[in-house]
């Protein structure tokens, strides 16, 4: 009987041993997963904007960095659209401006769009693209059906080379750059679009004022 109980205690200890070290791996496993923003590596507060980000507007070295993370299908973001190219001209030459993409899952043709302007910014045109997307939006905006023959038109209309183009919208690696930001936007804490940093600090808007006082604070640091 002693024997007996010997072994069922080894044996119990020894699934409890082998239990835990799974809920370790998964654990791990779980953590790696999860998306994650670079990092300032002098602070280390996480970064909204990486080196393969987007910049509409270069105000050089230790400029106050404003970055937008938006969706070209979300009307708030056309709403934005305006107060950020007034933005950028009054603080021409003092902030920089980044787009980063957050196309969000309920809007049919965001991803669409995003693909398209990123396939336009391969051959230098993200800016054209980007307004044309927000100048139209109401044409496209909210439809059901794929919206990319438009978009390719678009591309026709600012000249771009179509076989280039095609092919940039058809490769995967076009899609991961837009599923990138997104990831990074997640890991940041973005839930909605428009979301803006100003200096990777998240700005909480109850109107667009808000962001402009946001820089100002910035700026008089």
């Amino acid at each position: 009987m002693k024997t007996n109980t010997k072994v069922a205690l080894a044996t119990t200890g020894g699934l409890i041993l082998v239990v835990i070290a799974v809920i370790v791996v998964l654990l791990a496993q779980a953590q790696q997963s999860r998306p994650t923003a670079e990092s300032d590596p002098m602070t280390g507060i996480a970064s909204a904007t990486r080196g393969d980000s987007h910049i509409l507007d270069n105000a050089g070295d230790g400029a106050v960095t404003v970055v937008e993370f938006l969706d070209f299908e979300c009307e708030a973001c056309a709403a934005a659209y305006p107060v950020v190219e007034e933005l950028r001209q009054e603080f021409s030459g003092q902030v920089t401006f980044v787009l980063r993409y957050f196309p969000l899952p309920g809007h049919f043709n965001s991803t669409n769009a995003a693909v398209a302007v990123e396939a336009a910014a391969q051959q230098g045109e993200l800016e054209a693209m980007y307004k044309q997307m927000f100048a139209t939006q109401s044409e496209w905006g909210e439809a059901q059906q794929s919206q990319a023959p438009l978009f390719r038109k678009f591309a026709e209309d600012l000249g771009l080379d179509l076989a280039q183009y095609d092919a940039a919208v058809a490769d995967p690696a076009t899609t991961a750059r837009v599923e990138s930001d997104f990831k990074d936007g997640v890991a940041l804490g973005v839930n909605s679009t428009p979301t803006f940093f100003v200096n990777d600090q998240i700005v909480e808007l109850r109107s667009f004022g808000d962001l402009r006082t946001a820089i100002d604070a910035e700026l008089s640091r």
